[in-house]
């Protein structure tokens, strides 16, 4: 699969990419912000595996919801081609986690994404 659309330049791109690509209404897009063998753990307790299986998740998230808020984030956390990011999700479901990796070209994907962690996980 071939996505040509913007890509991010810092891993905190990462959300506001996503922001824009599900006001769009384009999983594809979405999916492009994740790596082939990415995980994606939504619903909670579920994982799901791989770019073209978080595609066809958006695309059925993507006809229950039709618009997104761009979140607070925390501070991103680098080391080496690594990033953690963070949001604080304003549906109140807590904190929304990603792991980003950096790709040759210098661009982030994501390689791990936790959309929704409850406030009372902990």
């Amino acid at each position: 699969m071939t996505v040509r659309h913007k890509q991010a330049a810092e891993p905190a791109d990462l959300t506001r990419l996503f922001v824009e690509y599900a006001n769009e209404g384009d999983a594809e897009k979405i999916a492009g912000l994740y790596e082939t063998d990415a995980v994606l753990e939504f619903p909670l307790g579920k994982e799901t595996r791989g770019r073209e299986a978080i595609k066809a998740l958006y695309q059925q998230a993507l006809t229950k919801i039709s618009h997104f808020e761009e979140e607070k984030a925390l501070p991103t956390i680098r080391v080496g081609n690594l990033a953690l990011t963070s949001t604080y999700s304003a549906d109140d479901k807590g904190v929304r986690v990603q792991v980003a990796r950096q790709q040759s070209d210098g661009t982030w994907l994501r390689i791990i994404d936790r959309p929704e962690v409850p406030p009372d996980a902990g």
